[in-house]
C-alpha cells in the first residue's frame, strides 16, 4: 500500500490539467495553536457536492482533528500529530 504522502501527490497530480492547479491545489500549514491544517479545492473534481459528514475527534488539547467540507473546499485541522489522520481522512473520501 502506497503511504498517505503518495495518495494525497497522486491526488493532486490527477487533476493538474494546464488549468485546475493555476486556481486551485492543496494547501497544507500550521496553526499557531499548535497544529495543522489541509485545505484541499474540490472545484472541478468528483468531490465538488459530494456530500462529507463532518468528523469532530477530540482526544485530548493536542490530540484532536476537524474536517469538514465549506463551500467548495475540504478543510482539515488537528493537533501536533494529527496531519496523517486529516490527510487519510481526505483520501478515505475520496475514494
Amino acid at each position: 500500500m502506497k503511504n498517505l504522502l503518495e495518495k494525497l501527490q497522486q491526488w493532486y497530480v490527477a487533476h493538474c490539467d494546464g488549468e485546475w492547479e493555476h486556481q486551485f491545489g492543496i494547501k497544507i500549514t500550521t496553526l499557531d495553536n499548535p497544529g495543522w491544517s489541509l485545505v484541499a479545492d474540490l472545484p472541478g473534481t468528483e468531490l465538488e457536492g459530494r456530500r462529507f459528514e463532518q468528523v469532530e475527534i477530540s482526544r485530548s488539547d493536542q490530540d484532536w482533528i476537524v474536517c469538514r467540507v465549506e463551500g467548495r473546499q475540504f478543510r482539515g485541522f488537528g493537533g501536533l500529530n494529527n496531519l496523517e489522520e486529516i490527510i487519510e481522512t481526505f483520501l478515505t473520501w475520496a475514494d
